[in-house]
């Protein structure tokens, strides 16, 4: 195994660094005061002018679509990727993101938020050609975001087989019915596609029922019925939102790699995006453990430095420990699913959606403890930040659902013997 990235990732990872050291966190908590502000007096779904003028300034340093897989992204990457035209493995990847991580603000800056890439990256490996022109360009340059609606309200959705929305074709239409929730980033307005999953044929084996759409917002029946909060926060500009489906006609075309084909695209998504998250996850962790220790360092309590205090300095150690952990599993599912692909890395990507976000909730909880009640508060992000970590536990699968599938592959080995 090499872990090691190569000169190009080394090199964007330095860039990445440097643009949010120089640009990024010297704004961001007047952004996030400003989201307060525009969430307390006007529309805080409206993307504040100050993320346009970064985007345009990462894009001139060549800091753009960096998700962008090595092996589909082709003429993509030369029309709207990074320095040198071509995507990147995900170990490459992986340092970059983790940098991005850091900041709530970041990947949207350099274009590389969920779920605009996952769906991005569906639109890149099974979109048709009109497809890709009509949704994909615009999603690379910018222009506009997207939502991913599969989660729904009345069934278990750890369980896509529950699924009761509904697309079924009717002639060269497909109808769409149903009602999906946490539905992210339709809140924006910039938002102008949905990528919605429902049944297509009932009767069909399980893997083969589903189909996936290609739905515009602005097409008749669709309707956002609430924006849904996480624990009390809204995630603006982007958002979780309840979105409703009645009789909603769109073109045959508009399904993606053709009718029954959903489940199947849905695990080819789910593969890389989980990894992706779990790269901005140590980001997450690492910034919480920074400022846990300069906290420790310069407040004092009963004549010490709160470090010297209740077993802080063991805290912090075990915080290091856990995050160097949990990179370096990141990093082996990462180069396995470079290697041979998302079947070849099953039970390591299912382990780092279990294992990452947990430790990224315990290290970001020591943090906040830390800080005492300033802590709980939007003066600091660890707040929002805890919350970020724990909805990732129900993300793309609840933990309970990875681990029966390691459990499964882990006993695979012993069944026949």
């Amino acid at each position: 195994m090499d872990f090691a990235p190569s000169p190009r990732a080394a090199d964007l990872t330095a860039r990445v660094a440097d643009f949010m050291a120089t640009e990024i966190t010297p704004i961001e908590a007047d952004y996030h005061r400003d989201l307060v502000e525009a969430r307390r007096t006007g529309d805080p779904w409206t993307p504040l002018p100050i993320v346009a003028e970064l985007k345009a300034r990462a894009r001139a340093q060549g800091l753009w679509n960096l998700f962008l897989p090595k092996e589909h992204a082709g003429e993509y990457a030369a029309r709207f990727g990074t320095d040198g035209g071509e995507g990147l493995t995900n170990v490459d990847y992986a340092p970059l993101a983790e940098q991005m991580g850091r900041s709530g603000l970041a990947p949207l800056v350099f274009n590389c938020n969920a779920p605009d890439t996952g769906n991005m990256e569906v639109l890149l490996r099974y979109g048709s050609e009109k497809q890709r022109r009509d949704w994909l360009e615009p999603l690379l340059d910018g222009q506009i975001r997207s939502a991913f609606a599969m989660t729904e309200p009345d069934v278990a959705s750890s369980d896509a087989t529950n699924m009761v929305a509904t697309c079924v074709v009717d002639g060269e239409q497909i109808v769409v019915n149903g009602r999906k929730w946490w539905s992210t980033g339709v809140g924006n307005t910039e938002c102008r596609i949905l990528v919605f999953m429902g049944v297509t044929d009932p009767d069909a084996d399980r893997h083969h029922r589903h189909s996936m759409v290609l739905v515009p917002v602005d097409t008749p029946g669709v309707k956002v019925e609430r924006m849904l909060d996480t624990m009390g926060l809204y995630d603006e500009p982007l958002g979780h939102g309840e979105v409703s489906f009645t009789d909603v006609r769109v073109p045959l075309e508009n399904v993606i790699s053709g009718p029954g084909e959903g489940f199947a695209i849905a695990q080819g998504r789910l593969g890389p995006g989980r990894v992706h998250h779990c790269m901005r996850l140590i980001g997450l962790a690492e910034m919480a453990l920074e400022l846990a220790c300069r906290r420790g360092l310069e407040r004092t309590a009963f004549g010490k430095p709160l470090v010297n205090l209740g077993g802080n300095r063991e805290r912090i150690a075990d915080a290091r420990i856990a995050i160097d952990q949990a990179r370096l599993l990141v990093l082996d599912a990462a180069w396995k699913l470079d290697e041979g692909g998302p079947m070849n890395a099953l039970s390591e990507v299912s382990a780092i959606k279990v294992a990452v976000p947990r430790m990224a909730q315990q290290v970001i909880d020591m943090a906040l403890q830390l800080h005492g009640g300033g802590g709980m508060s939007s003066d600091f992000p660890l707040a929002a930040a805890l919350v970020g970590a724990r909805s990732l536990r129900l993300a793309d699968g609840p933990d309970e659902v990875h681990r029966g599938m390691v459990a499964r592959l882990e006993l695979a080995k012993y069944a026949a013997r």
